[in-house]
């Protein structure tokens, strides 16, 4: 999954795509690199970043959506906003990547109205205040995430989403702190309980930053580390800006899942 944040203050790649050259240049690097699946995002989520309303959210990817209609390449919208969700699933979207985890019970209908795929991300609290002490409080960081996915994936089973069309995501980052990330990391094989596709979203995050001692645009080793990590522990997808490294990342993850003696 290649990211494409058009948006002027996300935490990596803020202002880089905000126009319609750079939009149209990256999808078609993403295409030529054979990407799976494109995140579109409107909205930054970074720590302490503010909402924006559903309009504003939709004028930033518009274009995005409209471009990569051209290419066959699964297309996923990261938002949070139900009514940004209805307009990108009645132009192309074939994901709602939400981060607040299909709380919504208007998201939860939007989405199985459309009967499209969704992918449910854990976070306590909001990007606002996610990394407040109060909302990296967990009994156990592994059961409580569990518990969480158990209630949000019987909500859309619930409201006509099929159990086919649900993918999982532990949410590093939201709502965790550094050492909750890496337990996250070391046992993401718990969550394969459900039978259902995990996605790890660590691209260039501070979790990683914060062990390296390094800044957002020099964590490309460490996320290369991380996710490979991911992909050995279960994951299925991996969320990545760096697209050449990420892809040579599943490769090489993927020959040493397959090694036997």
């Amino acid at each position: 999954m290649g990211i494409l944040n058009t948006t002027p203050d996300s935490f990596s790649d803020g202002s880089m795509y905000v126009t319609e050259e750079a939009v149209a240049a990256r999808i078609d690097e993403m295409a030529e690199l054979g990407v799976d699946i494109v995140d579109i995002g409107g909205m930054s989520s970074r720590p302490f970043s503010e909402s924006i309303s559903s309009d504003e959210e939709i004028k930033r990817i518009r274009f995005a959506l409209d471009y990569i209609k051209q290419y066959d390449m699964i297309v996923s919208v990261d938002t949070n906003n139900y009514k940004t969700a209805e307009y990108v699933l009645n132009n192309g979207a074939d994901i709602i990547n939400d981060i607040s985890g299909m709380t919504d019970d208007n998201m939860v209908l939007v989405c199985g109205q459309a009967k499209c795929a969704v992918c449910i991300m854990h976070m306590q609290g909001s990007p606002k205040d996610m990394q407040t002490n109060a909302n990296t409080e967990y009994n156990n960081v592994i059961y409580d995430i569990h518990d969480f996915f158990t209630k949000s994936i019987d909500k859309c089973l619930n409201a006509g989403i099929d159990y086919s069309s649900i993918i999982l995501d532990v949410g590093f980052g939201f709502g965790k702190t550094v050492e909750q990330n890496y337990i996250l990391l070391k046992y993401l094989k718990e969550f394969k309980s459900f039978n259902l596709p995990l996605l790890a979203g660590i691209s260039r995050k501070s979790m990683i930053g914060t062990i390296i001692n390094k800044d957002v645009n020099n964590r490309l080793a460490g996320t290369v580390c991380a996710n490979t990590a991911a992909i050995l522990n279960g994951a299925d997808i991996i969320r990545v800006h760096d697209i050449k490294e990420g892809i040579d990342t599943v490769k090489t993850a993927d020959y040493i899942l397959k090694a036997y003696i």
